[in-house]
């Protein structure tokens, strides 16, 4: 079904937004097209007063514009949209997020509950969220955004991790080692906690190993603080008394981690 005939099915559902002055900070050119491409096969209502491709020209705008929506890019030219919510915290105008898939940020708008939109716009999901951010008090989407926030400051530190039925935030400071198995990857945690997620080690490697975490074998991934010796047998002993097995080929990349680690 093309868009044009999309847009005709829908009408009767469409048709009763009330009129918004919008503006819509995004770096991308072609996104910010389509985008208002959309916005007029969904509805008339909604008036598109200005684009931005950067914080610095997004704050100018909004101040003097006061947009009442705001379509919000999640990574900027020169910032995020969190910096440009720090600088018009005052304003009131409602958002919704937009992001190309990066999992950590749609993992924190999701645990928000704020209203986003993946690149490419789909016309189908924007259109719900029109719906949706209608109806949302304004008092409310504050504190879903400073959820959101506090995710995202904290990513340097911290690991969402998606489970069956909902995301747990973890402390890597907390956390001792991961397993992997099948599939699967367990995390253990210093507070005697675990959590299983259907995702291979493979997925977390880069993200943990920015965060001091070794990967000693195929299998686990060890966080660098909580080890207490290293045989040279080929063992790891965690303070917990975990053994930890390290393979031969990866044997002399561990130690020179391990010892520089510890220079530090």
């Amino acid at each position: 079904m093309n868009n044009f005939s999309y847009s005709i099915i829908n009408a009767q559902r469409v048709k009763y937004y009330k009129h918004m002055k919008a503006l819509i900070i995004e770096d991308k050119a072609y996104i910010r097209k389509g985008l208002l491409n959309l916005l007029q096969l969904v509805t008339t209502k909604i008036e598109v007063i200005g684009e931005c491709e950067s914080v610095k020209d997004a704050v100018v705008v909004a101040n003097a514009c006061k947009p009442e929506l705001i379509f919000l890019d999640i990574n900027l030219l020169d910032g995020t949209a969190f910096d440009f919510l720090e600088q018009t915290e005052n304003l009131n105008f409602k958002i919704i997020f937009i992001t190309a898939y990066e999992e950590y940020a749609i993992q924190a708008l999701k645990i928000g509950a704020v209203d986003y939109l993946l690149k490419p716009v789909d016309l189908e999901e924007l259109e719900i969220a029109l719906q949706k951010i209608e109806k949302l008090p304004l008092e409310k989407q504050k504190q879903q955004i400073k959820t959101v926030k506090e995710v995202w400051n904290n990513e340097g530190t911290k690991l969402i991790l998606s489970l069956h039925d909902s995301f747990q935030v973890i402390d890597l400071n907390e956390l001792l080692f991961c397993e992997s198995d099948k599939g699967y990857t367990t995390f253990y945690c210093s507070n005697n906690k675990k959590y299983v997620v259907s995702k291979t080690l493979k997925e977390f490697e880069e993200r943990l190993s920015k965060a001091n975490f070794t990967r000693p074998h195929q299998s686990f991934m060890v966080n660098l603080k909580f080890i207490d010796k290293y045989e040279k047998s080929g063992a790891i002993y965690l303070i917990n008394g975990k053994k930890i097995p390290v393979s031969s080929r990866k044997k002399e990349s561990f130690l020179t981690t391990f010892l520089n680690w510890n220079k530090n």
